[in-house]
């Protein structure tokens, strides 16, 4: 699959969901954004690292980066990889100093995010995700103020509503699916809506 370069534009306090904030990414060369709603936390470690502000002591990243370096390893590359039930996947993409290992590790978006700008690499995703969550921007740089109306646009649906329209084996089907998958916060909602039905 043909990669597509991001760049962060903005991230700002999500109005819509309170703690959370507004991670939106373009694409280089086009005019599509991807927005991604981020933790409190995630954002303050994104911050922290494009203001170039030095924390007291280490963030999590900060340490990952270290850990990586002793072990002489670094990451060449971070890919925003799949999109499933509105929920973002990464995955940082790693190797050996001397080039003969590679590694892929799964990460949420704002950890590969705050990861990629540790070690000043390239923010990838695929067409796929950008024809399905992305929003075509009138304009080549988004101001400020707009950022949480392109959030507001591609929102994706809760669970909630989206098990409501389920049928009763759908919802046993993808109850199995999240227990397997140890999705016990996921696996609670959809018990509650066959019990409710029944």
């Amino acid at each position: 699959m043909e990669k597509i370069k991001l760049e962060i534009l903005g991230l700002s306090p999500s109005q819509s969901q309170a703690g959370s904030f507004a991670l939106v990414l373009g694409e280089e060369y086009g005019n599509r954004r991807l927005p991604i709603i981020i933790g409190m936390f995630e954002a303050q470690a994104i911050a922290i690292e494009i203001e170039k502000i030095q924390p007291n002591r280490p963030m999590t990243h900060d340490l990952f980066k270290s850990f990586a370096k002793a072990f002489n390893y670094t990451v060449n590359e971070i890919i925003i990889s799949d999109l499933r039930e509105g929920i973002f996947f990464a995955r940082v993409h790693c190797s050996s100093s001397d080039g003969l290992r590679e590694t892929i590790v799964d990460a949420r978006p704002s950890d590969a995010i705050a990861i990629a700008l540790r070690f000043s690499v390239p923010i990838y995703t695929y067409e796929t995700i950008l024809s399905e969550a992305g929003i075509v921007s009138g304009s080549q740089s988004e101001p400020d103020d707009a950022i949480e109306e392109i959030v507001q646009q591609s929102k994706p649906r809760s669970l909630s509503e989206q098990i409501k329209n389920m049928s009763l084996d759908e919802l046993h089907r993808i109850l199995d699916e999240s227990l397997n998958n140890e999705e016990y916060e996921k696996a609670a909602k959809i018990r509650d809506e066959i019990a409710r039905r029944n």
